[in-house]
């Protein structure tokens, strides 16, 4: 499976930007994705993930309530919406799949990882 995440970019605090992760290669509609960020300097971190059937859903305290996970199994795609957002969200962005379709924070479960998109947020 190759993952691709797309739709980083510079935005000022307030803003909004949706970020997608096309899956290729096979499908991942039985695995269950997350988002994960890594600012600079520091460890990657988890964001959000969702099960195999986008029914449920987890968000990292911060993000909480501005960002929204969502899956289209049909086009191998899952989005995140992220809304109101800060300059602590500065990070590259990470879509990664697990084998399994449950929704899980652990980094550690995750099998494929995609190559990450940029998110700048300016003050």
């Amino acid at each position: 499976v190759q993952l691709q995440a797309s739709g980083g970019g510079l935005v000022q605090a307030g803003g909004s930007l949706s970020l997608s992760c096309a899956a290729s290669g096979r499908t991942t509609s039985t695995y269950g994705m997350g988002w994960f960020r890594q600012a600079p300097g520091k460890e990657r971190k988890f964001v959000a993930a969702v099960n195999e059937n986008g029914g449920t859903t987890y968000y990292d305290d911060s993000v909480k309530g501005r960002f929204t996970l969502s899956r289209d199994n049909a086009k191998n795609t899952v989005y995140l919406l992220m809304n109101s957002l800060k300059p602590e969200d500065t990070a590259v962005y990470y879509c990664a799949a697990t084998l399994t379709g449950w929704v899980t924070r652990r980094q550690g479960d995750y099998y494929y990882w995609g190559q990450g998109t940029q998110v700048t947020v300016s003050s």
